[in-house]
């Protein structure tokens, strides 16, 4: 299912019972993450669903996905992380180093690489609604967003986040 949001097209897949996708219609990895069991249909109660859910969060409402039945495919590692980003607050932001110290800290380990916690972050299939636009990098950089900078920092403003306090990676500056 297509749906038309400020920031363009969006994709929507669901299967019989949870979205399973919603990616830009010009993502990065988008055909890589594409499930092969997926359902389309514009009449689909789940699509539905998960349209309400961005009408209400592209107009400002602080939206809670826990109504949302959602199943996004990947190994374990991949949905701890997403997980963990799921609980980042509408309005804020976390760095790859503080997810990465959850991680580790969830699995019983010391440590855990910061790069290993973007990749899944990079392979997120449920953009917007697992908010990996929350995640910046240890430095402040708006940086690790597979739909663009440009609609990470939309998503940041429109979410309230003062994005002076981040360094732009395409001027190298603060906003």
């Amino acid at each position: 299912m297509s749906y038309n949001s400020p920031l363009g097209k969006l994709l929507l897949v669901a299967n019989d019972h949870s979205l399973i996708g919603l990616w830009y219609e010009k993502q990065m990895y988008k055909e890589k993450m594409m499930p092969k069991e997926m359902k389309e249909t514009d009449n689909h109660p789940i699509l539905k669903t998960a349209t309400y859910w961005l009408d209400d969060y592209f107009a400002g409402e602080k939206s809670d996905s826990s109504n949302l039945p959602l199943n996004p495919e990947g190994g374990s590692f991949r949905k701890l992380v997403w997980s963990i980003i799921s609980e980042i607050p509408y309005g804020k932001v976390q760095t790859y180093g503080e997810i990465a110290k959850e991680v580790a800290k969830r699995l019983g380990k010391e440590t855990m690489s910061a790069q290993a916690v973007g990749g899944a972050v990079g392979h997120n299939p449920l953009c917007i609604i697992i908010p990996c636009h929350r995640v910046v990098g240890s430095n402040g950089s708006l940086t690790g967003y597979s739909g663009g900078i440009d609609k990470k920092i939309i998503l940041l403003e429109h979410e309230g986040v003062e994005l002076s306090k981040y360094i732009i990676p395409q001027t190298g500056t603060r906003k």
